[in-house]
């Protein structure tokens, strides 16, 4: 099976050793557990911009979206 039916099966895990702590705690909390961006923000006292960075970098190590056509 490829890659990109295991992640549409959902049976694709991401090697988190890539991620720095910071970046792997947001994506864990955001697409792990299902938290909204926002709510961790507040959660861990970051702010939404910094959130958003740690996940943008989190997404380009991962390449867990490649392929997707995400806007």
């Amino acid at each position: 099976m490829s890659a990109s039916q295991q992640r549409r099966r959902g049976d694709f895990q991401p090697d988190l050793s890539k991620l720095t702590e910071a970046e792997r705690d947001a994506f864990e909390a955001v697409y792990e557990r299902g938290m909204g961006g926002r709510e961790y923000a507040r959660e861990t006292g970051r702010s939404w911009g910094t959130v958003s960075n740690l996940l943008m970098r989190a997404r380009e190590k991962l390449d867990v979206f490649q392929g997707d056509q995400r806007a």
